[in-house]
């Protein structure tokens, strides 16, 4: 798997995490390869520009082909990706609220939903999608999604509070208390909850295991030879059953399981999204 992580234009900076661009030539690999994506704390708009992908969002449940772009809102559970041979993606990740920012839709919405992108963006995203299917550079690919995002700047929702407060919620782990960020925020705890509802399509402490659950499950993806004690300790969960719960509610399966998932695939798809 190749990709590159690219941060950013500063102007964009309050709306988005970064811009991912990752080709995978699975070929030479027999079988059809199927990965494990739990529920993150970002959402996403993605670019498939080769083979599609198709997704599964319960066991026993078929696999769906997806369109040539999505949106990702707010998601809570695990879904299964089956990779294309030749998989070439670019995805734009938000910052928690940046997506709302831009589409104006309130997130809970869109909670484990992936609608395609013209379905909420108009048809112009599509001409996006065609210009970087016809370019080969990854550096002139962020320059071409840049250059539609600032088109999307004077309509965008303004920046909160609220945003700060979220933001530094992820940065601390979810380890921050909800008062602590309500408080950050400049508002009561019924109007933290209310807009976390809106701008990020969750209840902020459930927001807040979320992120911690990320942080544990990435550092699994990246380092396989770390212990599931030493990722408790980390990522701040008091023992290891909290973290056994949270890996049962968000990635449908104990870490054990999720390990054994990670053996049986060659690709890691959330080494590349930086915390």
């Amino acid at each position: 798997m190749q990709y590159q992580f690219f941060l950013p234009h500063p102007a964009l900076g309050d709306l988005l995490k970064g811009i991912l661009v990752a080709n995978v030539d699975l070929r030479e690999v027999p079988a059809e390869v199927v990965c494990p994506f739990p529920p993150t704390p970002e959402q996403y708009i993605y670019f498939y520009l080769n083979d599609p992908i198709h997704t599964q969002k319960k066991e026993g449940e078929g696999f769906v082909k997806k369109p040539g772009s999505i949106i990702v809102g707010p998601q809570s559970t695990k879904v299964s990706l089956q990779m294309g041979k030749m998989h070439r993606m670019v995805g734009i990740i938000f910052r928690p609220g940046g997506l709302y920012r831009i589409l104006g839709v309130p997130m809970n919405r869109l909670l484990n939903l992936d609608p395609e992108t013209d379905a909420l963006m108009g048809n112009n995203i599509n001409l996006l999608r065609e210009q970087l299917q016809y370019t080969e550079n990854w550096v002139d690919i962020k320059q071409i999604v840049e250059n539609f995002l600032f088109t999307k700047l004077s309509n965008a929702k303004a920046l909160l509070p609220f945003d700060h407060a979220i933001q530094k919620l992820m940065q601390s782990g979810g380890l921050l208390t909800i008062e602590q960020a309500a408080s950050v925020s400049c508002l009561s705890l019924r109007q933290f909850e209310r807009l976390s509802h809106q701008r990020i399509g969750l209840p902020p402490k459930f927001f807040a295991r979320l992120v911690r659950f990320s942080r544990a499950y990435r550092l699994r993806e990246t380092n396989e030879a770390i212990s599931w004690t030493k990722i408790a300790y980390h990522t701040g969960y008091f023992d290891q059953m909290h973290l056994i719960r949270d890996f049962k509610e968000f990635a449908g399966a104990n870490p054990l399981t999720i390990e054994a998932a990670l053996r049986a695939t060659p690709l890691r798809l959330q080494a590349s999204i930086r915390h």
